[in-house]
């Protein structure tokens, strides 16, 4: 009784097995033959944006929908993507973590290579080949509506008063060995972080909009950097905002930093991406300067010179005062200083005052480690205590061949370790309009290395624009390249 029991079971268990061995088989028809892949409309997707359920506005297990490019949370049959599906006969979605394909209500995965570049776009990844040749060539691409765009200069969407970040974010997918070190995910995704840090996510949002800004393959001439700006807002605790124009140059400083301690920086140079590209080493030396009445104190030790090093990831130029009176015509002259004179703050001999509330202080500098690429901050903002000013000087700038020789300290062994001191550049923000939150607008300059092309980029607006006018331009911020040929 009991061996006829037990082959009665066995019985029932291999007609289990068979069950779900044809529904694995029927799954798997299914799989590769979906009745419904013709329903997708590649025009509405748009994976720029947050990844949030449309109901529920929950970030887990998101799916999108192929048809209509809706999110919408989970797949079982109460699920919102369930209800949408059966709603609006809308039955093809992605997992937007997973990139997996979903037939719903009927919940089975969708198998087809028709639908790889939906993926693409969606993740764009890039190999060691397809880095290496980025620069060799100017390929262009064409969109779904015919629309013909460069990879690299693609337009970033201005949400409200974000012009002041999409200049930085471009300019920092345009510095190579940055672009190179986000465009594969492996070079940063297994940094360890403490517990509960939740800085990595800048991190991993810059690298998806570099490589979105890389795709060779988009389905619009445009991106939207709405998930990066999300992480900016949240990771700086609200000091930068899409609804509120801010300072590029803030920005970028708040941007380099958060990012070289993400990436586990120290204070070595070779700690980070960040450091490697940026960073240089000055030596500032300084004395204190006694009151005129007061001239006997210069003997005492407090008031001797004394010299320290420092890190640096940008340079400040000052501008001189802009001229308060105006021409024959009665306009006003705009003034034009070249380069090379805000430059000679950094000469190791040009001694310069700052005072504070209790002392007064002569500074000079002088540099003795040159970066891989230089940024240059020409300071053209002061604030007082009812508005702020703009100084409208045009500084006269070298395109190629910036030499810093000058400006590197005279000690044989800083000579030494810099036998190349010549730069070009390769990123120029600049400032129009009147100075103030919202009453001007921020444009950059690119050059794109396979075309030798430069562009000018403006939110959507891509243009490309001849060398010349660049140098008439208020230059704000420049990103200098030094020449390694």
């Amino acid at each position: 009784m009991k061996r006829a029991q037990h082959f009665q079971g066995n019985d029932e268990v291999n007609e289990q097995d068979l069950v779900t061995k044809r529904k694995k088989v029927g799954s798997d028809e299914r799989s590769r033959n979906c009745p419904y892949l013709d329903t997708i409309s590649r025009l509405v997707l748009d994976f720029d944006f947050e990844k949030l359920c449309s109901v529920s506005l929950s970030n887990q297990n998101v799916y999108a929908c192929l048809v209509c490019g809706k999110y919408f949370q989970g797949r079982g049959s109460h699920s919102h993507a369930y209800t949408h599906s059966v709603q609006c006969s809308h039955y093809v979605f992605i997992n937007l973590h997973s990139l997996k394909f979903y037939c719903l209500p009927d919940d089975y995965e969708i198998i087809d290579s028709s639908l790889d570049d939906i993926k693409y776009v969606l993740d764009p990844t890039f190999s060691n080949e397809q880095i290496n040749i980025i620069d060799k060539g100017a390929k262009l691409s064409r969109t779904l509506d015919g629309k013909t765009y460069l990879p690299g200069m693609v337009g970033l969407n201005n949400i409200k008063a974000n012009d002041y970040c999409n200049v930085i974010l471009q300019a920092m997918a345009h510095i190579v060995p940055l672009r190179n070190y986000f465009l594969q995910e492996s070079n940063y995704i297994k940094t360890k972080r403490p517990p509960g840090d939740t800085s990595f996510r800048l991190v991993q949002r810059l690298g998806e909009l570099i490589r979105k800004i890389w795709n060779p393959s988009n389905f619009k001439t445009h991106i939207s950097p709405h998930e990066m700006l999300q992480a900016v807002v949240y990771c700086s605790k609200k000091q930068f905002q899409i609804t509120e124009q801010g300072d590029p140059i803030t920005f970028l400083s708040w941007m380099l930093n958060h990012l070289h301690m993400s990436l586990n920086g120290t204070k070595k140079f070779d700690s980070s991406i960040i450091y490697k590209t940026f960073c240089g080493q000055m030596r500032i030396y300084k004395r204190k300067t006694p009151e005129l009445q007061k001239l006997e104190l210069m003997e005492l030790d407090e008031y001797k010179e004394t010299h320290s090093t420092a890190p640096f990831l940008y340079l400040t130029l000052d501008l001189p005062p802009a001229p308060l009176y105006q021409d024959e015509l009665n306009e006003n002259i705009i003034p034009q200083v070249p380069l090379s004179v805000l430059l000679s703050k950094f000469d190791g001999t040009t001694e310069r005052e700052y005072k504070s509330y209790k002392e007064s202080v002569m500074k000079r500098f002088e540099l003795i480690r040159l970066p891989r690429y230089l940024i240059l901050y020409i300071k053209r903002f002061t604030r007082n205590n009812f508005f702020i000013e703009k100084n409208p000087t045009i500084v006269n700038f070298p395109i190629v061949e910036l030499d810093m020789a000058e400006y590197l300290s005279s000690d044989p062994a800083v000579q030494d370790a810099h036998p190349v001191t010549t730069y070009n550049l390769v990123a120029n923000i600049i400032h129009d309009g009147q100075p103030g939150a919202g009453k001007g607008i921020y444009r950059v300059h690119l050059r794109h290395k396979g075309s030798k092309q430069w562009y000018q980029v403006q939110d959507l607006h891509v243009e490309d624009i001849l060398p010349q006018i660049i140098t008439l331009s208020e230059a704000y911020i420049q990103v200098y390249e030094l020449d390694s040929n």
